[in-house]
């Protein structure tokens, strides 16, 4: 699901991985049925019921809106659909690490000892997580981030590319930091926040 830069790469995963690619989904009727990647385009969201009764066994929510893969994530599930996780071969992932379904690890990627990663996570392009972390359900950690052990980062939060944060920082549900924030202290849910140190600038709308 998702006919953008996150499916682009999540598509090249998948083959990585040796998965057969049915086709993608876009909620943008001019791109149905236009080409994308190797595959097509085959229609909108709505189409989901018929390709489950087709046989189609398999989805991955794949477009970077954090609280809206949550919710077609859970349409997916609803109608008896698998999500795989799509990592990339050269993403280093401890072999204690929990990861929820759905979540996606692009190249690079490191999850260290002791990390939890919930369902339809993206880990961005060499962002690295470190020991004992927490990442909430729908999370997206942009390229180049570096988390520091024990941080917490909350639903659907999306922290920005090349975004630091120290160990121990706890970030909130559905805020949002800004690319090249140092986060040293918690940030509470329902922000935006960026700066070096980051500061909370104004609410973030709310999560679906």
């Amino acid at each position: 699901m998702g006919a953008g830069g996150i499916a682009t790469v999540a598509f090249d995963i998948a083959v990585a991985r040796g998965f057969e690619v049915a086709g993608f989904l876009a909620d943008n009727p001019a791109r149905h049925e236009s080409t994308f990647r190797s595959g097509t385009v085959l229609g909108g969201f709505d189409l989901l019921p018929e390709l489950r009764k087709q046989g189609l066994a398999q989805a991955v929510v794949a477009f970077g809106d954090c609280a809206a893969r949550l919710k077609f994530a859970s349409l997916v599930r609803s109608l008896g659909f698998e999500m795989p996780n799509l990592v990339h071969p050269s993403a280093v992932v401890a072999p204690d690490v929990e990861l929820g379904p759905g979540a996606i690890l692009m190249p690079g990627a490191i999850v260290n000892a002791g990390a939890k990663v919930g369902a339809n996570v993206i880990m961005n392009t060499a962002c690295s997580v470190d020991h004992d972390c927490r990442v909430a359900e729908g999370a997206h950690i942009g390229p180049g981030v570096h988390m520091s052990g024990r941080v917490t980062i909350g639903r659907a939060t999306w922290v920005g590319v090349g975004s630091v944060v120290l160990e121990d920082v706890n970030i909130g549900a559905n805020a949002l930091i800004g690319a090249g924030s140092l986060v040293l202290k918690d940030i509470p849910d329902g922000v935006v926040a960026y700066g070096s140190p980051a500061k909370v600038v104004r609410p973030n709308a709310p999560a679906a």
